[in-house]
């Protein structure tokens, strides 16, 4: 039997697991079945990272055990850490370890060139660690993207266009912060009817690097288009096995 490219998904910090009688470490089961039926092995990475500083060092090694990472959705990145002097009251979930693992998991990911997916906060970190900065929050009810699915259009000739074979696609997304200043190196790739950032590319040659601001998972089972980005996903890692 030929083994599954094994795909890294950092876990996510909750308080709120009462379940499982313990505040756990969690990641979204539509996001790993939408891996598993890629064909891939999904696979949770703890985020070590004490005292809000993780070890570039001891990340590089456990990130070079997987074929691919998906960075994935979860709370606010501390704004401080895209140099916001102030944080908007509507900032939230807000954890000093999740940020520092996640943003050596992007560096490392960056530097070594493993295919990497990054959704929704997953974008935001990765656009953090190329020096770019986010809005804050988009101002309520009427203009925020929680709770929506919302039609977003493709950059012609983007990875995003030849992945999923279409030129736009109906995105479910829940996020009330959205890219501002563009990391240095990314493309914008789809945005929404209002202008909203919905994805970002590597302007330079890798293997696979695509960020979507919206949640594929949530449709992934029914929408072949947004299956189809773990399907890239999972075939690059393989591929580079």
């Amino acid at each position: 039997m030929t083994l599954r490219p094994l795909i890294a998904i950092p876990a996510r910090f909750s308080a709120t697991t009462s379940a499982l009688r313990y505040a756990a470490e969690v990641n979204a089961r539509a996001l790993i079945e939408a891996v598993w039926r890629a064909g891939g092995e999904p696979a949770t990475l703890h985020p070590h990272a004490p005292a809000g500083t993780a070890d570039p060092a001891e990340v590089a090694t456990r990130l070079a055990r997987f074929d691919g990472l998906l960075l994935p959705g979860g709370g606010d990145i501390a704004p401080h850490r895209y140099g916001a002097a102030d944080a908007h009251a509507a900032v939230y979930d807000v954890d000093d370890e999740q940020d520092a693992f996640d943003l050596e998991v992007a560096r490392q990911a960056l530097a070594s060139g493993v295919p990497t997916l990054a959704v929704c906060r997953g974008m935001q970190v990765v656009n953090t660690v190329l020096g770019g900065t986010l809005h804050q929050d988009m101002g309520g009810p009427e203009r925020e993207h929680r709770h929506v699915r919302h039609p977003v259009s493709f950059a012609p000739g983007s990875t995003l266009t030849r992945i999923t074979g279409a030129d736009k696609a109906e995105a479910s997304c829940y996020h009330h912060q959205h890219v501002d200043r563009l990391g240095e190196g990314l493309t914008v790739t789809a945005r929404a009817a209002d202008g909203t950032v919905e994805a970002v590319e590597l302007s330079h040659g890798r293997d696979l690097f695509v960020g979507v601001q919206w949640h594929p998972e949530d449709t992934a089972h029914e929408d072949p288009a947004q299956q189809r980005l773990f399907d890239a996903l999972v075939h690059t890692a393989h591929a580079r096995r």
